[in-house]
């Protein structure tokens, strides 16, 4: 199978390198060769959807590690520290999630926690309409500037993201990247009629992966699809 492609992407303008922390990032032919290995191991471990083992083989993940001591790393499947207390999702978790979405060229998706930006990625990848939302000042701005240098349009806000983005409603997709006590109701109403709505759900360090598929104004479908180990999903913005 072929996942990768030079298809042409509303959301992305093309760009050979990005900047960070003052260095040229390029993206080089081990990068090339060490994602696609990475797109192999997630093959191995059950995602099947080969639009997002595409969008994940294009994404310059170690341009989103901010410790330069584990960029080296960037290409193994686990989770790394990025500040604010908060870290970059392990790659197959960020593949699970969005397998799980079933995003479509052109939906507008409603990401709550931007972190470091690279799921947001993934889903711009895939031609979608990403409004990212992050309650930590600090990965907002850091995001924002990398996304933007790495040539990724998108809408981004520094906010709440359990209050979401009801001006912007509603979304095709909402996708939560943190762990709730509960279901938010404020992101169930932003969510279109038809949508899919993918968050993890849970206390104490593990949650279940839900899904929220919308039948009508009135009625949802919930399913559990595994446990997950997120950072909490907290009110407010700092």
């Amino acid at each position: 199978m072929k996942y990768f492609s030079t298809g042409f992407n509303l959301c992305r303008k093309f760009s050979i390198f990005v900047v960070q922390s003052g260095q040229q990032m390029e993206d080089t032919y081990r990068h090339k060769g060490l994602r696609r290995l990475l797109v192999e191991e997630l093959v191995q471990k059950g995602i099947t959807d080969e639009k997002v083992l595409e969008a994940i083989g294009k994404v310059l993940r170690h341009a989103f590690i901010r410790d330069s001591a584990l960029i080296r790393f960037a290409y193994q499947d686990q989770a790394f520290p990025i500040g604010a207390g908060q870290t970059i999702s392990q790659p197959y978790t960020v593949a699970f999630q969005t397998q799980l979405l079933q995003v479509k060229s052109f939906d507008k998706i409603l990401e709550i926690g931007t972190g470091s930006g690279y799921q947001a990625a993934v889903l711009c990848e895939l031609g979608a309409r990403v409004y990212t939302i992050e309650r930590q000042r600090e990965l907002h701005v850091k995001a924002q500037q990398l996304l933007e240098k790495m040539g990724y349009k998108m809408h981004f806000y520094y906010g709440d993201g359990y209050a979401g983005l009801p001006a912007y409603a509603p979304f095709d997709r909402i996708l939560v990247t943190a762990g709730a006590a509960d279901i938010p109701d404020t992101l169930v109403r932003q969510l279109k009629t038809g949508g899919r709505m993918v968050i993890p759900v849970g206390n104490n360090g593990q949650q279940e992966m839900i899904l929220i598929e919308k039948t009508s104004e009135t009625e949802t479908v919930i399913t559990q699809h595994g446990a997950f180990a997120f950072v909490p999903f907290l009110r407010g913005k700092t």
